[in-house]
C-alpha cells in the first residue's frame, strides 16, 4: 500500500502528442480531423462502430464533430490516432471524467477504424495512452468502462491488462434505455509489469515475417507473474 501522506492533486489531462513505432496520437482539432475521422470510422457506417456512444446516430461529419467538440469543452481530451506508416487518421479514444484530486481518469469513446482494428496500432495506441496517464500525469488509477452488453469492449479491456471490477446495475439511462456498466481498471502499482509486457509484445522480435504475433499479450503478462 502506498504512503499517501504527501499526496498532492495532479494536473488535469490536456491534449498531448506522441509518436510510437506504429501509431501517432494528437489532440482533436475539428478543422484538421472532421472529415478524416468520419471517413476512417466508416462514413455513415460509423454508427455501427460507435453504437454504444452516448450520442448519435450521426448522419454527417459535422454532427460527430459537434459531439466531440462538446466533450472537449467539458474537459475531455479527445485523442486522434494516425498510422505512422501512412499518416492517415485511423481511429480515436478519449481521456474522460478526470479526477485530478485523486489521480484518476477513464479512457472511453474508443473507436478503431478498419485500418487500425486488430493491428499493432491499436495495442500501441492504448499503451501510449496508459503510459501518458501513469508517467506524464502521475495518476494512480486508469479506468475502462463500457456497456455490459458490449462484449468486444470487455474482451479488449482484459486483453490490455485492465482488471474487471464488477457491473454497476442500472448505472445510467443511455439513449432512452437502461445501461448496466462493466468497470475495469489498472493502477499505478501494476503499471511497471503492464508496461514491460506491452513493450515486449510490441517489439519487432515478437512478429514473424508474415507480421503475425508470436506471443499473445496475455501470454507475455502471464509469463511475468
Amino acid at each position: 500500500m502506498h504512503d499517501l501522506s504527501n499526496w498532492k492533486p495532479r494536473p488535469a489531462p490536456e491534449g498531448f502528442s506522441v509518436t510510437g513505432r506504429h501509431v501517432m496520437i494528437e489532440p482533436f482539432d475539428r478543422e484538421v480531423h472532421e472529415t478524416a475521422l468520419w471517413d476512417a470510422l466508416g462514413g455513415i457506417g460509423v454508427n455501427d462502430l460507435i453504437r454504444y456512444f452516448p450520442n448519435g446516430p450521426f448522419e454527417r461529419p459535422s454532427q460527430l464533430s459537434d459531439f466531440l467538440a462538446g466533450t472537449v469543452r467539458t474537459g475531455v481530451v479527445v485523442c486522434i490516432f494516425r498510422s505512422r506508416r501512412t499518416g492517415e487518421v485511423v481511429g480515436m479514444a478519449s481521456l474522460m471524467r478526470p479526477d485530478p484530486a485523486n489521480g484518476v481518469v477513464e479512457v472511453g469513446a474508443v473507436a478503431h477504424g478498419a485500418a487500425m482494428a486488430r493491428t499493432p496500432m491499436s495495442t500501441e495506441a492504448h499503451y501510449l495512452m496508459a503510459r501518458h496517464v501513469f508517467e506524464d500525469l502521475d495518476y494512480r488509477r486508469y479506468e475502462w468502462k463500457c456497456h455490459n452488453e458490449n462484449a468486444p469492449s470487455k474482451i479488449t479491456a482484459i486483453r490490455l491488462g485492465f482488471q474487471f471490477e464488477g457491473v454497476f446495475r442500472q448505472h445510467i439511462v443511455s439513449k432512452g434505455a437502461n445501461r448496466d456498466t462493466a468497470w475495469f481498471s489498472m493502477i499505478d502499482g501494476e503499471w511497471p509489469d503492464l508496461k514491460a509486457a506491452f513493450e515486449a509484445w510490441l517489439d519487432p522480435s515478437n512478429f514473424g515475417s508474415d507480421s503475425r504475433q508470436k506471443q499473445r499479450l496475455e501470454e507475455i503478462r502471464q509469463a511475468r507473474r
